[in-house]
This record gives structure tokens, sequence and C-alpha cells, in this order.
């Protein structure tokens, strides 16, 4: 497994993070439709013009999270209506709409509320400080109320920048938490976000609560005294497990870790079923596409694999798998799917679907051999699944034609379409389904509760699994 180096800007390592009012540079995707578009209205080529402002950069599956204006949320003072200003979200007036998508989650969130309801007396996170990098969504907002009503302080910040729902951040940060995350932010607000929920005044984080491994990367490369501080980490993600494990081997790791990815909870639920529901709904929102007699090629047969196979066969997808692991490879196979390789189908395939965790599955090779209109997709965490950096290129045109979907246009005329630009699809174009969250939800507050409250000596400075008797406790 090649490590996956996402590093921190310089001037952030360099300076402690950026002025809160300094105006910065778009992500790179953003210029690379800009440019094209500017250059559509020096010559005259309006459809390209047209075409390229059509998406909107920050609207949100509900379609309530829109950008009111072009104001980068660190330029904006921003007040809670109890005076707290210890936040940066997209906009605090949609606290009240944020609050009711809490509630209906609540509802269907039945593992979380129960441990809640169960440990808040004894507030066994009392003397807690939880830095948290993960997704922000109205599911993450129900863990996070509770670890609150566990007894813990929390700071938060979004784990991608495509994933938050703007109205989720503004109802916590008018609950009082320091919430640092919007849909849409750039790479450099990512960690600028990240940091000022790390280094914060009055504050030493004692637990870190990651999706990715983003917020122990910062704070082991920039505050490297702080993180020997740390009682423990708790990692939900392949790509955060994986990162993990290079530093375990390299002796870098020095606090210990819970995998909470790979607890039978979380495997047999969160990333079979979850994926199960969200993989048709996040393709179907984004291209309007009908599934029906499509060629699809899924990279990766794990639990994720599995769960978005099931989904696009009930369909009439006709499905080929892509496997290193013998074992999973023989399971696509008894299962009834092709096993082959990607450069053998790829010329003919409608969809690419990558859920491996691994990096440069797709390659700039591969997507010169796709066919018209071929969707492009990741359901892995991380986006450096697909290659995404080989198509910024001046030979190729990125025409963005509606929130989270670019068309890629070659030299030829033929184009594919790309979501998200390789970003983790269901979180960011669809909604996932609540009742599954709450059993992950559940093993990550419990994970956290078994690491703060350990006696000394029990773990050590390595990557443990979650036990399964912990996991199913609830």
């Amino acid at each position: 497994m090649e490590e996956q180096d996402l590093d921190v800007p310089e001037r952030l390592l360099a300076h402690g993070g950026l002025p809160f009012k300094e105006k910065h540079r778009r992500r790179a995707s953003l210029p690379v439709t800009n440019r094209y578009l500017e250059a559509g209205r020096k010559s005259g080529d309006s459809r390209r013009a047209s075409i390229a402002s059509i998406g909107s950069n920050s609207s949100s599956y509900t379609g309530s999270s829109s950008d009111e204006d072009d104001v980068n949320p660190r330029e904006k003072e921003q007040r809670s209506s109890r005076g707290h200003t210890d936040f940066c979200v997209r906009n605090i007036e949609l606290k009240a709409f944020g609050r009711r998508e809490i509630e209906i989650a609540e509802q269907e969130m039945p593992g979380i509320v129960a441990l809640r309801k169960r440990a808040a007396e004894d507030k066994p996170l009392r003397g807690a400080r939880i830095v948290g990098c993960t997704h922000i969504n109205a599911q993450t907002a129900v863990l996070i109320e509770t670890l609150s009503e566990l007894g813990a302080q929390v700071r938060w910040s979004a784990c991608n920048i495509y994933s938050t729902q703007n109205e989720v951040a503004a109802a916590l940060a008018e609950a009082g938490f320091p919430i640092f995350a919007w849909r849409g932010e750039t790479e450099e607000d990512f960690w600028w976000c990240i940091d000022r929920c790390v280094n914060a005044e009055n504050w030493q984080p004692n637990m870190i609560l990651d999706d990715g491994g983003d917020a122990t990367h910062l704070m082991l490369k920039k505050y490297p005294a702080m993180f020997k501080l740390i009682k423990g980490i708790v990692e939900e993600s392949v790509t955060g497990v994986h990162r993990l494990y290079q530093l375990s081997k390299a002796a870098k790791l020095t606090v210990p870790a819970m995998n909470v990815n790979d607890s039978v909870t979380k495997t047999k639920f969160d990333n079979l079923y979850s994926c199960k529901e969200s993989i048709v709904d996040s393709l179907k929102r984004s291209t309007d596409v009908m599934f029906g007699g499509k060629q699809v090629v899924v990279c990766g047969y794990g639990e994720v694999g599995k769960g978005c196979c099931q989904s696009l066969k009930g369909l009439g997808c006709i499905i080929s798998i892509t496997e290193i692991d013998p074992i999973c490879a023989l399971q696509a196979c008894m299962d009834g799917f092709r096993v082959v390789k990607l450069n053998e189908v790829v010329r003919n395939v409608d969809i690419v679907v990558t859920a491996t965790g691994n990096k440069n599955v797709v390659t700039r090779e591969h997507m010169e051999k796709m066919k018209n209109g071929c969707i492009v997709c990741n359901m892995g965490h991380s986006n450096t699944e697909i290659d995404v950096g080989s198509l910024r290129t001046p030979d190729l045109t990125w025409e963005k034609v509606r929130s989270q979907v670019d068309h890629i246009l070659w030299p030829d005329g033929r184009r594919i379409i790309l979501i998200a630009e390789g970003r983790l699809v269901n979180l960011t174009c669809s909604s996932i389904p609540s009742f599954v969250v709450s059993v992950t939800a559940a093993t990550q507050a419990l994970a956290l509760i078994e690491l703060f409250n350990a006696p000394q000596g029990r773990y050590k400075s390595d990557v443990y699994l979650l036990p399964k008797k912990m996991g199913i406790y609830y």
C-alpha cells in the first residue's frame, strides 16, 4: 500500500494558521472552470461559457445548502443568538432548518440515542477534549451532541470539502459548538478549519475522532508536542486506518489508536448497507442515468464494493469486478460477477465506481480509453482513487454542468462525466441512511469512552481493533 501523503500547506505550517480574513485562491478545480469561462467570453464561445456557468459549487442534496454570496465564511463576522463567535460556517441564519434536520435524523438513530440516555448520568467522557474531523451532516450532529451529553468538550471540522450540510453546521454553531466547516471549502480552507480545531486559546485536546486521518496528520506534523498528550485516536475509514498502520510501522505513532473501520458493526452494516442504498441515489441525483442494461465496473469487492454491486445488480446493470485480493475476487466470482482487469473492459463500460481505499486506481491512461459519456465516480473515502490531477492539463476542457458534475472534454470531442471531482460520491451528492449511521456513531462513541477511561498500560502506542463484544454492546 502506497503512503497517501496529503501535505498541509506550508504557509499554514509556517505561520501557525492563516489570518482570519486573508484572501486566498480558490481550489484548483474552480480556476480551471473559471479560466475556460473567461476564455469563452473573450472568444465569443457562448456555448462553453453558458455550460460552465450552470453548475453551483455549493447546493446540497436537499437543495438547502446554497451559497448566498461569494464571500468566504472566513471573511464574515458571525455571531450566534447567545453571542458565541468561536465558529466559522456558511450562514448562521440556516440554524432553524438545520435543527429540524438533526431532529429528523434522531428519530432514525436509536442506537446512539439509547447510548446517550444510558450513559448521560455517568458522564464517562467528563474531562475529554475531542478534536473531530468527520463529515458534518445531520447524523454526525447527533453524535456530536451525544458526546457533549456524555461530558466531552469538542471542536469539529469537516473531513471532506463537499459533504458538509451548511444548515446542520449552522445549527451546531448556534448550540454553542465550535464548528469550522462549510460546503465548497478550498484546500487551504480545509486545512485552516482543522487547524482552528486543534489550536485554540485555552484548549489542549486529549482525544481525536478522525475520518481519513487528516486531523491526526496535521497535529503530528505541526504540533508534535501537543500530539504526545493525546490519550487516544479513533479512526473510522479505510484510508485513515492505513495511514495509522503506516505511522505505527515507522514508529511515529506515539499514542494508542482504535480501528473502528474494521469493527464488525462498521464493516457489516455501515460499509455494506449504507453504500448499498446510497450509490444509486447519488448517481440518480447527479446524472439522471437509467441503470438497466448499463455496463458497470466496480473496482474493489470489499464491503463497500459488495453493497454497490448488490444495488446496481438489482436495477439491471451488467457488472464486472476488479479486485487484487484473491479471497474477495473469489467471492465476486461466486456471487456471479466477472472478475476482470480494468484495462480489459474500460473501453466498453458505461459507469466506473472505485471502492478500494487505494490510490490511482483509475489513471489518465484508463480515462483516455473510456467511451464517450462514461460516468466515473468514487465510493472510497479518499479522493486519490481516481487520478483527477492528471486531468488538469491544457489539452482537456472542464465544463461544470451542475453541482458536483463536471464534463471532461477531449480534443476529439469525446467526454467523460466526473462526479464530485473524485470525492466520496454518496455523501457529496446524496444522503445516507440515518439508521445505519447510528450503528457506526455508537461504535465511535464507545471507542472514545474505552480509550479515554482505559487504565495506563492497557493500550500501547499501536493500532487496536475494537473488540466485538464492545461493538455489539449497545
